[in-house]
């Protein structure tokens, strides 16, 4: 450590992962004595200037600069920037055929261009075990991302455990003794993305995307009608239905104390109207209120209900489009998130309307192809649309989205990587950065990196790596 820096708990844990993964690069090093003038580094100075901050956020700073060669210095005025410059260090070093450890000297200031730059694992349509999501914490902190989107809970699953609602899990997980997180395991999740400098925001779609939870909340669920009687289906959360936003409240009440970031993503996309417009009591209620078959109007209702109730026990929230879309009037400081074509059209329209917005259609890990998809992931432009300055500063970022309908603990990870490494490089590098041709070497190398580092990147195309996966 470098005289006069800070420290804490987040950046000596990452000395000691970090020379791990180092000497595991290097094993194949022989000692070598050299004469007492020889510059060989042996030591990395690590200057923090500023007190670590406890949690990772929007506004972090992962600015760093990195000097190699007489002085040998990684200096942040953030833990996190920090943590971003040891991984470039690491990503540095390289053994010769020889079996020598070299460095290049260099002089590097680096920083990401977007703040937000994120993974999103669903864990409904399949369990995930924490093995993997640990995992994949470890492939964020190895490409420089920054936010894990926990989509946690859908129509499918609801494995998350709540203390205070014990039987959402009970009734709706696959299996409630083997397959939810309790509170303990999603701390643990928590914690160990903290430690590599990445938040972790949870989803909890609503009102549609919610049948797991109707199975243990009677009166949730619209009750779906046919010729004038119930028929037995359920459809969305029923907006009408007043007894349903205080056991909101009381689970956002929770989630406020378990997860750590500001954020909450509240869903909203892809909402029935069907089982709705069937609903006598639901017909009776808008007449009532002045807004027969208005339906957008009446999910308008429910969440801006939620959205009360987020700020009422301090989240901030993520929406997808469609609530912007379906004409809701939300909150202007709300981050819209864009996933349904023209990815360009609607980014124009919502920062327009003055919300700020995340790209998340150009980047769906699930829709997979043969060949090398992986370019028009890199080549995708978040601010190539029609818009002012001051509307492109409104782009947070984005993420890539891997949906698990086809995806488990099998085949996630090889899924993920190294395509979304492309995503993370356009997220962090320059817009000017964008040449397939000059990246296909760049990224061989770190899907090879990555596979000495147990992360099962898939390959790009026909190659080997000096070390082939065998971890099975």
């Amino acid at each position: 450590m470098a005289e006069g820096s800070k420290q804490c708990i987040v950046m000596i844990d990452a000395f000691e992962r970090y020379e791990k993964l180092i000497r595991a690069q290097a094993k194949t090093f022989k000692l070598k004595f050299r004469p007492s003038q020889d510059t060989s580094l042996s030591t990395l100075f690590v200057k923090l200037n500023s007190e670590c901050e406890e949690w990772p956020s929007v506004d972090m700073d992962e600015s760093y600069s990195l000097t190699v060669g007489e002085t040998r210095l990684l200096q942040s005025n953030s833990i996190w920037g920090i943590l971003r410059g040891l991984e470039t260090f690491s990503q540095l070093i390289r053994v010769e055929s020889s079996g020598e450890v070299v460095v290049n000297e260099t002089v590097i200031e680096d920083e990401p261009r977007f703040s937000h730059r994120g993974i999103l694992i669903d864990t409904a349509r399949h369990f995930i075990p924490l093995t993997i999501i640990y995992k994949v914490l470890d492939g964020m902190a190895y490409n420089k991302m920054n936010v894990l989107h926990w989509h946690i809970v859908d129509d499918q699953a609801f494995p998350y455990y709540s203390y205070t609602f014990p039987d959402l899990s009970r009734k709706g997980a696959y299996n409630p003794a083997t397959h939810i997180y309790t509170t303990e395991q999603v701390l643990s999740v928590i914690g160990f993305a903290r430690d590599r400098g990445i938040r972790v925001i949870p989803e909890f779609d609503t009102p549609g995307h919610s049948m797991s939870w109707g199975k243990s909340q009677p009166g949730l669920l619209t009750e779906c009608y046919s010729n004038g009687k119930f028929n037995g289906n359920y459809g969305p959360i029923d907006p009408t239905n007043e007894k349903n936003y205080p056991f909101i409240k009381s689970l956002w009440t929770e989630l406020k104390q378990v997860f750590k970031d500001d954020y909450i993503h509240l869903g909203g996309d892809e909402v029935s109207f069907y089982c709705w417009k069937t609903n006598p009591k639901i017909t009776a209620w808008m007449k009532t209120n002045n807004m027969t078959g208005d339906y957008a109007k009446l999910e308008q209702h429910h969440i801006q209900k939620v959205i009360n109730i987020s700020n009422e026990v301090g989240f901030n929230y993520i929406v997808w489009q469609e609530v912007i879309d379906n004409g809701i009037k939300a909150k202007e400081d709300t981050v819209v998130e864009v996933w349904l074509p023209p990815t360009d059209k609607e980014l124009e329209k919502v920062t327009a309307m003055g919300y700020k917005a995340l790209v998340a259609g150009p980047w769906y890990l699930d829709y997979i192809s043969y060949g090398k998809d992986w370019e028009k992931y890199y080549t995708y432009e978040p601010l190539n649309f029609n818009g002012t300055d001051e509307q492109k500063k409104l782009v947070l970022g984005g993420e890539a989205c891997l949906w698990s309908e086809y995806v488990d603990s099998t085949n996630l990870l090889s899924r993920l990587w190294p395509r979304a490494s492309a995503v993370a490089e356009r997220l962090w590098s320059e817009a000017s950065v964008n040449d397939t041709t000059a990246a296909t070497p760049r990224l061989h190398q770190h899907r090879c990196r990555m596979l000495k580092r147990d992360i099962p990147a898939e390959p790009l195309w026909i190659g080997h790596c000096e070390y082939e996966w065998d971890n099975y």
